[in-house]
């Protein structure tokens, strides 16, 4: 460990947070969380004795960065998020229980009940994740269960040993309702989902509102689940993404700085489209909150305009979305497509001030993919000297347009940069998306 390094790891927080070992050339090879970033990032670099693959990694670190965050539960969803990100070889070579895991709960069951999943469906369950690490997320769900009760297998009506604990709400035993119970496995929903502010300030409107009209018991209940959460917050809780701080990640510090945005893009949709044929025509919306993904806020649409034409595809999804006000608009938009698709939607998006930018990837949409961004000439007028500024993430190609010409630039990005890095995620979270929302149409159709 050379002097820059040891001087850096003296200025470790003693907080939760994520770090990321990088190799002397950058490049990060091993991305890991901790509840407190200052003794376990140090642990790497002790004399004790470790297994032969730490030992073959700690020969590769040359720096370390790492992110503060509230709690553990932010660490585990953004160590997630990263691992996805940038794929880290040693995150790889050194899996032990990282398999990705999702929390599953269908509503639409008459008495539902609460499961794990390494694979979410379009089955209408709400699935919350992805996360790393299975046994800390049943460990956090287990806490909310003193609160929330829940069933964590499907309901039979038969008493069990949960039942006189407190563990489950009771249903077989008459002391609620399946009614009741929906009620307050939504607010358990709310809470995974990170409505964990919202949903106390709901909770004591509840109490006070209940007491005033004489319905003492809904009153207690939401006094008792009131107090539960507070207590909760004392062990590990579920974070509120929105007011995730990651400020320090560098994709979108370069984002801001390449298009010349007043600030970096916190909300970042993507959007695809995908049809065989110009039958089961669809569009997806994928949502990144702070960089990372935010699943509860994807959306799919069912393309009704044109079935085979992607540009009057593209421009129907994005007019459609722009009537939900209700749904936050976006600091940056992502298309699938090059300049075509840039310009059938510049006149829906520039009224709104919403920033769009094209991967243009020639339907290659793995990882390894050239990221060519497509940028508008709205966005990138008098930025030149910016972006060659940009040199470690991105490099001018030409595009057969003149510098006065006021076409979509073409931009190439090295495949090994944060930005790039980034919007291939993204990318590959819109392909996903509408693939599977194209599949399911498919298949509902072989059946009619």
């Amino acid at each position: 460990m050379d002097a820059l390094l040891k001087e850096k790891l003296k200025k470790l927080p003693a907080s939760p947070g994520v770090y990321f070992h990088k190799d002397k050339t950058g490049e990060i090879i091993y991305v890991g969380k901790a509840a407190v970033l200052k003794n376990r990032v140090r642990q790497y670099f002790q004399n004790t004795k470790k297994d032969p693959k730490t030992e073959a990694l700690v020969t590769e670190i040359n720096d370390t960065d790492w992110i503060v965050v509230d709690t553990e539960m932010d660490a585990l969803f953004l160590e997630s998020e990263m691992i996805k990100r940038y794929m880290p070889k040693w995150n790889i070579l050194l899996r032990d229980d990282k398999t990705v895991s999702y929390v599953r709960i269908n509503m639409q069951d008459e008495v539902p009940h609460i499961s794990y999943t390494r694979n979410p469906m379009d089955d209408k369950a709400t699935y919350i994740g992805p996360f790393y690490g299975k046994s800390a997320v049943e460990k956090s769900v287990r806490l909310l269960r003193r609160i929330f009760p829940y069933y964590d297998k499907p309901y039979n009506g038969k008493k069990s040993l949960n039942t006189d604990l407190g563990l489950t709400p009771g249903i077989e035993v008459g002391k609620c309702t399946p009614e009741d119970y929906k009620r307050n496995l939504r607010k358990m929903i709310r809470y995974l989902k990170g409505e964990r502010q919202n949903l106390i300030k709901d909770l004591e409107k509840t109490m006070y509102d209940e007491a005033g009209k004489g319905n003492y018991e809904l009153a207690a209940e939401a006094r008792d689940q009131l107090a539960g959460l507070k207590e909760l917050r004392r062990k590990i809780v579920f974070s509120d993404k929105e007011f995730l701080d990651i400020s320090s990640d560098q994709a979108l510090n370069q984002l801001q700085s390449l298009l010349k945005l007043d600030h970096p893009p916190r909300r970042i949709e993507g959007y695809d489209i995908s049809h065989q044929s110009g039958t089961n025509t669809v569009a997806s919306m994928v949502v990144f909150i702070n960089g990372a993904s935010a699943r509860d806020q994807y959306r799919k649409f069912k393309i009704r305009t044109s079935t085979s034409d992607d540009l009057k595809s593209m421009h129907e999804v994005i007019e459609r979305r722009l009537k939900h006000t209700e749904w936050e608009y976006p600091d940056l938009i992502i298309l699938d497509g090059g300049v075509t698709q840039i310009n059938a939607v510049l006149p829906l998006l520039t009224p709104h001030n919403i920033p769009v930018v094209g991967r243009n990837k020639s339907g290659d949409h793995s990882r390894n993919a050239t990221v060519r961004l497509i940028i508008p000439d709205i966005l990138v007028r008098g930025t030149s000297g910016a972006r060659q500024r940009e040199d470690e993430c991105a490099s001018p190609v030409a595009t057969g347009a003149s510098d006065t010409a006021r076409e979509p630039k073409s931009l190439e990005l090295s495949p090994s940069s944060h930005i790039s890095k980034l919007i291939a995620r993204i990318d590959e979270e819109s392909h996903r998306f509408a693939i599977n929302y194209h599949t399911l149409l498919k298949r509902k159709n072989l059946l009619k």
